[in-house]
């Protein structure tokens, strides 16, 4: 989608077209990007509650003047009774995925918002929070159409949500499954924003709404209390950069996974492909993928608590050197542990040129499955990706932070284009966003396309048991074979799959033109004025 420089307020785009009608409405009436990012992810929260709720945690990365963008980290962290000793007393050799053991760190996302707010205030923006939140409200309160992503999961995880407390009064119909169409109402959740709205987001924290959360979450049996709420607030940190030909690119500093993203593209660059889309472009990018990770995986916990730094990894002796390790005809035996999750990624470039990358998660599908049925929010599980054994940098510990496959991504071009984009889908994420930004800015495809072009995924995402390379039906099958020939272990899936992620980008051109993608596998819009 193009915006010409007549109508150049901005655009924005996320996985839920009433969530893009949200930021674009915000856009209309003078929002900035970051307030309209904010109305987006409010409603996202409520229309698209499999993958994300204000129960989870969440990351930005805002540009205000082309440069540097601010890093906001909305992440919770392990709740004081959150112990090795609280599992080990229970019986328990590893934290479960599901229920209210699972739901054992602090819900970060509100605290991003807050400050996200902050920001937006700072650059002028004028739009009260309850503005903001309008959209999501109306949708809980009078409902929003299931969508077949919701159906699906709803149906596939439901034996494993079932027993999860309020899961089942939420989320079934008439004590039925949900199915695509239905309309759904989320009035607790509702509620709960339109409080946010009045009282800002730090009430979830501080206040009388912290209260009914924390009696929410001990009636649940969480170990999160009223304390650990009180603790916590958003952080502003550095984000992680990397040049390209080109380009400078930007990701999120740790405990997400932005330094492999970041890793993906620049060993990739070094490989110098020619041509895009054949067998040395995948192959190369997939084995780039598997260097990344194998740092990432290393390395990559609480950034407190981690003995290497992310940026000694970005320099161009220690890229050489991994890239040189790359086989450019045989596949590195894989696979290592992966990571699954479920995410909303959202963008938005105003007319000013302010820039946002924004991702929230509940970590699974539906997250620990405990619905806090007064305040009607899911709770994260982003706590079970803590080990239980040793004293490494994602070992359990209260106030420790979790080890995060949120990752939002942007991009600084030196022709003076800006971009951001992003996606959800756990190990998928910097795998689809190395797949969009390759195809686009060092291929030329353009934006749209570079996003519905087929896609890999090397891991598994969404619940997926196998760890193999997994690649869309559209890919040329004698490409397939000679990736089969070349040691890769394949998988071949639907021609567009929901398990490669929900992806999206905005380009903001000089001379005010706007470029907007969004995913043929979500249920998202790129809209603009």
């Amino acid at each position: 989608m193009l915006n010409t420089p007549r109508s150049r307020r901005g655009m924005v785009t996320a996985p839920h077209h009433l969530a893009s009608e949200a930021g674009l409405r915000v856009l209309r009436e003078g929002g900035n990007a970051v307030e309209a990012t904010l109305a987006m992810a409010a409603s996202l929260a409520v229309v698209y509650p499999h993958m994300n709720s204000i129960g989870g945690d969440g990351f930005w990365l805002i540009s205000t003047d082309g440069k540097k963008p601010i890093a906001v980290d909305g992440c919770g962290a392990a709740a004081r009774a959150a112990s090795v000793e609280f599992y080990t007393s229970k019986g328990l050799s590893r934290i479960p995925e599901r229920g209210p053991f699972a739901a054992n760190t602090v819900a970060g996302t509100l605290s991003g918002w807050a400050e996200a707010h902050a920001i937006a205030r700072e650059i002028g923006g004028k739009l009260p929070l309850s503005r903001l939140l309008e959209d999501a409200v109306w949708s809980a309160e009078n409902g929003f159409a299931v969508t077949a992503s919701q159906q699906e999961l709803t149906e596939t995880k439901f034996a494993e949500l079932k027993d999860s407390p309020g899961f089942a009064n939420t989320f079934l119909l008439d004590g039925k499954l949900p199915r695509e169409g239905q309309i759904m109402k989320l009035k607790a959740l509702g509620a709960t924003l339109k409080r946010i709205g009045k009282h800002g987001p730090m009430d979830f924290y501080r206040g009388d709404l912290a209260k009914d959360v924390a009696a929410d979450l001990a009636h649940c049996g969480s170990p999160v209390t009223l304390d650990d709420l009180a603790a916590h607030k958003a952080q502003r940190r550095e984000a992680l950069s990397v040049k390209v030909d080109g380009a400078r690119l930007y990701n999120f500093p740790p405990p997400t996974q932005g330094l492999a993203s970041l890793m993906i593209l620049a060993l990739f660059e070094r490989l110098r492909v020619k041509e895009c889309e054949g067998f040395d472009y995948l192959h190369g990018i997939v084995e780039a993928t598997k260097q990344a990770f194998l740092v990432r995986d290393r390395i990559v916990g609480d950034h407190v608590l981690m003995k290497e730094a992310c940026e000694d990894y970005l320099t161009d002796a220690k890229l050489d050197e991994l890239a040189a390790r790359i086989d450019r005809k045989r596949a590195l035996p894989w696979p290592v542990p992966a990571n699954p999750g479920d995410t909303v990624w959202a963008g938005a470039i105003d007319a000013n040129g302010v820039a946002v990358s924004f991702i929230q998660s509940v970590y699974f599908e539906f997250g620990s499955g405990c619905v806090l049925e007064n305040t009607g929010l899911v709770w994260q599980n982003r706590g079970a990706s803590f080990v239980l054994d040793g004293d490494g940098p994602r070992a359990l510990r209260p106030g420790r932070k979790p080890f995060h496959t949120l990752n939002p991504a942007m991009a600084m071009f030196d022709d003076g284009r800006r971009m951001v984009y992003g996606n959800m889908g756990g190990e998928g994420q910097p795998q689809t966003q190395s797949a969009i930004f390759s195809r686009y800015a060092m291929y030329g495809q353009g934006l749209q396309a570079a996003v519905t072009a087929p896609r890999w995924l090397l891991g598994k995402t969404w619940g997926d048991a196998t760890v193999t390379l997994k690649l869309e039906g559209r890919f040329d099958p004698k490409l397939v074979q000679a990736m089969r020939d070349a040691g890769h272990d394949i998988e071949v899936l639907a021609d567009f799959t929901s398990t490669m992620g929900h992806g999206g980008a905005i380009v903001l051109h000089p001379g005010s033109v706007f470029e907007g993608a969004t995913d043929p596998r979500s249920d998202g819009a790129a809209m603009g004025f």
